[in-house]
């Protein structure tokens, strides 16, 4: 991370942006993160992405298993500016790659005993696995989970729109988080980090600028 570089490159920005930044920055959190596994309508990948935006979750991890690499033309509708997508083909890999960086696996489900969300434990570092529209989340999540998550419902539906669930235990679980003593924010690394990802998806011309800035720091 080359900070003056980082400097250089937020000059071209306005205050504004600078600004909203640093304000996004400091509500971003990596405790939590989301899986999506095999979800079949684009448009559900592309609301769980921006509910990720909305509430703060920097990290989105989609399983394409057994639909293939379709969500392409999605993910270049916008919220990938500012969330970190990692793409699986396998719902092992992803698992393993997430209990590496110290995840619990949450399986989302209205169909088994599943803990409330009002009474979910918000200390733990989680990742919650939402699943394809019509089955939810296959046996494999649900036989690896750490726990199992709901949430109350009391009419006749038995379910709901994998991105409203998604947005629904966002918002509870990150409220409850952001009012608890957790030490839950990036590090300051991370946080310049995003920022120069950041601040580079929004400059024209990028590489010719940072070719001149390289150019002018040679002796």
């Amino acid at each position: 991370m080359d900070l003056d570089l980082l400097e250089h490159l937020q000059s071209f920005l306005t205050d504004r942006r600078r600004e909203l930044f640093d304000k996004v920055l400091a509500q971003r959190t990596r405790h939590f993160t989301v899986a999506t596994e095999d979800v079949y309508q684009l448009h559900n990948t592309s609301a769980v992405m921006r509910s990720c935006d909305v509430f703060g979750i920097q990290d989105l991890h989609v399983i394409e298993e057994g639909l293939g690499k379709r969500v392409d033309r999605e993910i270049a509708m916008g919220a990938q500016k500012w969330v970190d997508i990692y793409r699986h083909s396998k719902v092992e890999d992803c698992i393993d790659d997430l209990r590496s960086n110290g995840y619990q696996i949450i399986a989302t489900s209205p169909h088994n005993d599943s803990q409330m969300l009002h009474e979910f434990d918000v200390t733990a570092k989680s990742a919650f696995f939402f699943g394809r529209e019509t089955e939810g989340v296959s046996e494999t999540v649900m036989n690896a989970a750490d726990g199992y998550l709901k949430i109350p419902m009391y009419g006749f539906t038995e379910s709901l729109n994998i991105s409203v669930s998604a947005a629904i235990i966002l918002q509870d679980v990150v409220t409850r988080l952001q009012q608890s003593d957790i030490n839950w924010q990036l590090s300051e690394l991370e946080k310049n980090e995003l920022k120069m990802q950041w601040t580079r998806k929004c400059i024209k011309s990028i590489e010719e600028i940072e070719r001149r800035y390289w150019e002018e720091k040679k002796p």
